[in-house]
């Protein structure tokens, strides 16, 4: 007998979700579905190209940018370590060991700052394009 009590509402369970599903099914089978990309959507829209290369020449510029201070940083450490620095003074030493610190400093705190112009960058550009398309994909769904 225990057996049957568990088993009643187990099935009366299993059938009120049937039926709840059934009218749900009823209900929605008038209503169109869809489904897209908003990945696709963007990598179509013209600003977003737009956007995208210049992008691409802002990463490029702080890339060169990079490069140069860290070509900098290499020629002076060579100077450094050259056996001309007999030519100069402790203290003209100590300065140029002094600016080298600096420019390492200066290569470090750019590293890590154009990560963050990068990004503030793409927000900037591409936030107003993502909300115009989301706008869209709601337009088309109402």
């Amino acid at each position: 007998m225990k057996i049957v009590h568990k088993i009643i509402p187990a099935m009366a369970l299993i059938s009120g979700s049937f039926f709840s599903y059934r009218a749900n099914a009823q209900t929605s089978s008038s209503s169109k579905i869809g489904c897209i990309s908003l990945t696709e959507l963007l990598s179509a829209m013209p600003e977003f190209k737009r956007a995208d290369t210049s992008l691409a020449r802002f990463r490029d510029t702080l890339e060169q940018e990079f490069e140069a201070m860290r070509t900098e940083y290499a020629e002076q450490a060579r100077r450094l370590s050259s056996p001309d620095t007999a030519k100069y003074t402790p203290v003209q030493l100590d300065i140029k060991r002094q600016n080298l610190a600096e420019l390492l400093a200066k290569i470090q705190g750019f590293d890590a700052n154009a990560g963050q112009l990068f990004n503030q960058k793409r927000s900037i550009l591409l936030l107003p394009i993502q909300k115009r398309a989301e706008d869209a994909i709601q337009q088309v769904s109402k």
